[in-house]
């Protein structure tokens, strides 16, 4: 344990919990993204298919919600530097454009046909709510914020439940057969209203909601579920306000002095988020795909009440040596993210003379006896380790690669 006050050691260096929390998250992130077998997964790290909530649905929300944290500490700092606005301006633009294209890079290294990228996906999302977030709080105070972040949730939500969806292609096999296409075939959908020619009523159901129709509409490419995709345009939105949420959890990390009034409060708004999120899921249910309203505040709050735990455990106690991982990892988050992404052929694919390293492993352990989904844990826990690797001897040389 730390001999510092603890008073001193939230004001004297970096919170190790905010680090710890990010790469732990990047590190679920690559656990939940690379089971040894997508036959033979344990249902917690499954998302949910439509509706609902599973522990692997809150992982990109954490980490976009640290990324809010990261941007109050980061241009907190900038601006009590009197840094010129043009040049944090410059250097915000510069960082979302890398983050971008990083993004289309990593789909191309696996697929490299131009003609079905994913304009949209994971990093495409980090940078679009990390550019945005950061002009929003270089130009308004916490109150706009919290006004900002209440008019996109309700506005999303009134858009989704009120507003019709013009009828295409998708839309009317769904009125004819009731499913619609989706990473794992034909699903079912729920009962959708045809109220003219060209029109079906509001609806929240899958592909035929006004955000699959809006990116079908707009985006050319590659769609994550045929049909749609999580990371799509207007779903962005109440991601952004996710960002949000975490610039206003670093600005009372920054504001509040007293350690444990700081961690008090964090727990009541976190709770406070939490309780709002589950009473709104009565009319706009949980939906990561959606990023609901709901689901937004939800695990907002989930996120904040964390990081308060991480703080009071790491930061104020000083249990540091457990977190090793995590500081490893969230050294060099997106690199990490990057890594394993283009290793995966490596280790899932058929490179190795026509052998391929996870089936391999799955067909041996699971002769040995070991149940299937445990076999297919068990390997993405290795693959994670073995991302750890790299990103422990860049920890350790202490290069940070920053994008």
């Amino acid at each position: 344990m730390s001999e510092l006050p603890v008073s001193k050691q939230i004001s004297s260096r970096r919170l190790i919990s905010l680090d710890a929390l990010r790469g732990f998250t990047i590190a679920a992130m690559v656990i939940v993204n690379d089971p040894g077998s997508w036959e033979h997964v344990y249902a917690p790290l499954l998302h949910a298919q439509w509706h609902g909530i599973t522990a692997t649905d809150l992982i990109f929300p954490f980490f976009i919600f640290i990324v809010g944290v990261s941007i109050a500490f980061a241009y907190s700092k900038r601006l009590d530097a009197k840094v010129p606005k043009k040049d944090i301006y410059r250097k915000i633009f510069w960082r979302a454009t890398k983050i971008y294209l990083v993004g289309i890079f990593l789909w191309l290294v696996h697929t490299f046909d131009f003609g079905e990228i994913r304009w949209v996906g994971v990093l495409q999302r980090i940078a679009i709510v990390f550019l945005f977030g950061a002009l929003i709080f270089l130009n308004t105070d916490w109150k706009k914020q919290i006004g900002i972040a209440v008019s996109i949730l309700v506005g999303y939500w009134l858009i989704l439940v009120l507003i019709p969806v013009p009828i295409d292609e998708v839309i009317r096999q769904a009125l004819t057969t009731g499913t619609v296409m989706s990473s794992e075939g034909e699903i079912a959908i729920g009962e959708i209203r045809q109220v003219s020619e060209g029109f079906i009523a509001a609806n929240v159901e899958p592909g035929t909601n006004m955000s699959a129709w809006l990116d079908r509409a707009v985006i050319p490419g590659y769609f994550w579920e045929v049909t749609w995709d999580p990371e799509g345009l207007l779903s962005t939105l109440p991601a952004l306000v996710t960002v949000i949420i975490g610039m206003l959890v670093g600005k009372i990390l920054l504001t509040v002095k007293d350690p444990y009034k700081k961690i008090s409060f964090l727990f009541f708004t976190g709770f406070s988020l939490l309780l709002a999120g589950e009473l709104w899921s009565y009319v706009f249910p949980l939906n990561k795909n959606l990023w609901s309203s709901s689901f937004t505040l939800f695990t907002g709050g989930l996120a904040t009440m964390g990081l308060a735990a991480c703080i009071l455990i790491i930061d104020v106690w000083g249990y540091v040596k457990w977190t090793r991982l995590g500081r490893v990892y969230g050294a060099n988050a997106i690199t990490a993210y990057v890594l394993a992404g283009m290793l995966k052929p490596l280790f899932y694919g058929d490179i190795w003379w026509g052998i391929s390293l996870s089936k391999s492993f799955m067909s041996g352990m699971t002769g040995l006896g070991m149940p299937d989904k445990l076999v297919s844990f068990l390997y993405a826990i290795i693959y994670m380790l073995i991302i750890y690797i790299p990103a422990y001897i860049l920890y350790r040389k202490k290069i940070f690669i920053k994008l």
